[in-house]
């Protein structure tokens, strides 16, 4: 018999539902993502490795661009929890 999850865990899966019609949006087709949970950060990778050379933050947004050459390699997002309430509220 399956044990039902906490609230707070299926309010996370239906918003996480609500996002994924966005992720054809991103650039490539598969990425890994990550979470910081003591730094709030997410990070979503498109290569791995990355190797990364160059950097763009985004107007003090808190999302930084990693570049390798012209290939955008991945997404950082600072905040990130902060940022979720913020849209959710």
């Amino acid at each position: 018999m399956a044990v039902a999850p906490p609230t707070s865990v299926l309010d996370t899966v239906r918003q996480l539902g609500n996002s994924l019609s966005r992720l054809s949006e991103l650039p490539k087709p598969s990425f890994w993502v990550d979470f910081d949970a003591e730094a709030d950060v997410l990070y979503v990778t498109f290569k791995k490795p990355q190797q990364a050379t160059d950097s763009l933050m985004m107007d003090d947004e808190g999302v930084l661009l990693s570049y390798r050459g012209e290939d955008l390699v991945g997404i950082t997002l600072l905040d990130a929890t902060k940022r979720a309430a913020e849209q959710s509220g």
